[in-house]
């Protein structure tokens, strides 16, 4: 958490009103609710009254992807399609999967190029033909493994033109690019406090007042009576913390953290078979190195470097530690074994050339490690041919 957030949240944990109760205590909790509720707003561009509180970016983008689809599905049972990325966080993928396996709706995947980005002219396309049966369209504004940052005002505005809202999940973005929730031209957009320094748990969803959403819990009718339940007003108030704090800072941010990041990948690239993946020019997150080692097996140097004190992971930490591919880079055109032996490195503005000079003290040693262990794991794996594969498909995912 950024020093601001800390100072701003820790009188609040000792205060007990809840913001929805009419006592003192209840009414002081409810002032530095709203109070936070306005600065949250004013640093993303939007209205107080479009700021919902959630526990976080994954229940904003359920609420967004499920909330909506439901609400533009019961208007109308012929709005059964769901248009999203196919390089989207689990946080919306998932919720789009669950809903064609529980509720019957339609999942279409939107390509990406070999940089991980969107082609507008797919979204036109797909609306053109399918707008009457579509439920929403969700985008992620900049993509959480590599970097990208998509080309959200476009895609809005295509969305916009066919009548189908847009929903993008920025998460990984805000804090470290300039978002503008009314500029984009958006429906709903997700944010989650400690990707820019705020307290982990508190998150908000920004959602248009005249967007219908079915609310997935009940009970109290808070949050415009779509996220019911007793608000976090110590969350709450760290995160309008941190989020003033890191837009009043973000360009200066932005660009000590940009130029420590190009430094690493100059370290990592000058090593045989290592290859950068994501933007090769503009539109990258600026705290995000991503490279993909050549036979080596991503596990393995997560572990080694982990034990020299770098801590990097092989893709979002929600999936962390499953053996498994990145959907991310085999959407974006990379091989199996190449996605398996990738590292994704994140930068913030705290981030020194110590630490990048740590990197590069150890990282030959392990590269060679690792791709000694990839080498007789490949042999192993050689030995024992698998008996027969099964694919399996199911719903109306297209």
């Amino acid at each position: 958490m950024v020093p601001a957030a800390i100072e701003a949240i820790l009188p609040v944990l000792s205060q007990s009103g809840n913001a929805s109760s009419l006592h003192g205590a209840g009414r002081q909790a409810r002032r530095l609710l709203e109070e936070s509720r306005e600065t949250i707003a004013a640093a993303l561009g939007a209205r107080p009254s479009e700021v919902l509180f959630t526990s976080g970016g994954t229940e904003a983008d359920n609420l967004a992807v499920k909330g909506i689809f439901w609400a533009r599905h019961r208007s109308d049972p012929r709005r059964r399609r769901i248009v999203i990325s196919a390089i989207e966080h689990h946080a919306i993928l998932d919720a789009a999967e669950w809903l064609v396996s529980a509720d019957d709706a339609e999942l279409v995947l939107l390509p990406v190029d070999g940089e991980g980005f969107v082609n507008p002219d797919d979204l036109r396309r797909e609306l053109a033909e399918n707008a009457e049966r579509t439920a929403l369209v969700s985008v992620m504004w900049a993509n959480n493994e590599v970097g990208t940052i998509e080309p959200i005002a476009d895609l809005a505005a295509i969305s916009a033109e066919y009548g189908v809202p847009m929903h993008s999940d920025a998460v990984q973005a805000v804090g470290h690019i300039p978002v503008d929730f009314a500029a984009s031209g958006l429906s709903a957009m997700s944010v989650a406090a400690h990707k820019f320094g705020g307290p982990q748990g508190v998150g908000v969803l920004l959602i248009g007042r005249d967007v219908a959403c079915v609310p997935l819990t009940h009970g109290g009718g808070h949050e415009r009576d779509l996220r019911s339940g007793t608000q976090n007003v110590a969350g709450a108030v760290g995160m309008a913390a941190a989020v003033r704090y890191s837009v009043e800072h973000l360009d200066d941010a932005a660009a000590s953290t940009s130029a420590l990041a190009d430094q690493l990948a100059d370290i990592v690239l000058a090593f045989p078979g290592t290859r950068r993946n994501g933007p090769s020019g503009g539109h990258r997150l600026p705290g995000i190195v991503h490279v993909s080692f050549d036979r080596c097996e991503g596990d393995s140097l997560l572990m080694l470097l982990d034990a020299q004190g770098v801590e990097c992971s092989t893709g979002s930490a929600c999936t962390a530690g499953v053996a498994q591919a990145s959907h991310v880079l085999l959407a974006m055109g990379l091989s199996m074994d190449i996605a398996r032996g990738s590292l994704r490195f994140s930068l913030a503005p705290t981030t020194t050339a110590d630490d990048i000079a740590v990197v590069a003290d150890v990282l030959g040693p392990i590269i060679d490690r690792a791709r000694a262990a990839g080498l007789v794991s490949s042999s192993k794996r050689a030995a024992v041919a698998p008996a027969a594969s099964l694919v399996v498909q199911g719903g109306s995912r297209t």
